[in-house]
């Protein structure tokens, strides 16, 4: 860049460096989504080929960041897992937050158009994402931050049944459907939708009940210190990494250890 009697203005710049050798997590949150999901007629409670937009443009984050080493998602919001030793942008909090927020904007914009060619985009409600990195300690804190957001996932899915169900099936007024549901609890929504309509809440999709999971996988795993390695050998390891497969999942994260204890890289 040339030198001008005007770069004196970067000394005003300022860069938040993230802690080294800590867990890093970037939360992507749609904004305004919920006027976004009325004006374009989401289907109620969900809406299975908006969601596969969302899990389709989250998924091309991760192949093409391969620091990225899980993503969780569900409705508008996706959680992007960084490895450990991950120096993507040297760490800057600002740089991490704008690239994952204008990636997933891109994305969902691009993959929109296709899934929807009957419903373009307007210029006055385009889809857009906000972002945060959150640094964690250790990998314990990790596993309660995903189990964390699929409890939310089936609390607002089942409450988001229950809802449309009365809504849509009961002919209740939205506001009637609200009142009805005040201080009931997860039993009582699961025997209102039996008794009533003859819904299994077991029965729906698991995509809606649990999210959505993409983790690299990779084969003959081995743990690597990568402190002292030269740039050609950390180059070999990002390409490996590249080359791993990505899962797509709709499990339990909360309770079955096995999902976390047979992938070993996601806590090295």
């Amino acid at each position: 860049m040339a030198k001008s009697r005007f770069e004196y203005v970067k000394q005003f710049e300022r860069e938040n460096y993230l802690l080294p050798d800590t867990h890093l997590v970037i939360r992507v949150d749609g904004k305004g989504f919920h006027k976004f999901s009325q004006h374009y007629t989401f289907d109620k409670p969900n809406d299975e080929k908006a969601l596969r937009v969302m899990n389709q443009a989250a998924r091309e984050i991760v192949e093409h960041y391969s620091d990225v080493l899980m993503a969780y998602g569900d409705s508008d919001e996706y959680s992007f897992l960084l490895r450990r030793g991950c120096e993507m942008y040297e760490r800057r909090e600002m740089k991490l937050i704008t690239t994952f927020a204008s990636a997933m904007t891109a994305y969902y914009g691009y993959y929109w158009n296709l899934a929807f060619p009957e419903k373009p985009l307007e210029v006055a409600r385009m889809p857009m994402f906000d972002a945060r990195v959150v640094v964690y300690p250790n990998f314990q804190i990790v596993r309660d931050y995903f189990s964390w957001r699929q409890v939310d996932c089936h609390i607002n899915n089942l409450y988001n049944t229950t809802f449309w169900t009365l809504v849509l099936r009961g002919g209740l007024s939205p506001k009637d459907a609200e009142n009805r549901l005040a201080g009931t609890v997860s039993a009582d929504k699961n025997e209102l939708l039996f008794k009533e309509f003859g819904i299994n809440y077991n029965n729906e999709p698991e995509m809606f009940k649990k999210g959505t999971i993409f983790v690299r996988e990779f084969q003959d795993y081995k743990p690597v210190e990568e402190t002292g390695l030269s740039s050609r050998q950390k180059q070999r390891l990002d390409k490996a990494r590249k080359k791993a497969t990505i899962g797509e999942y709709h499990v339990d994260i909360i309770n079955d250890n096995s999902f976390w204890e047979s992938r070993p890289w996601l806590a090295d």
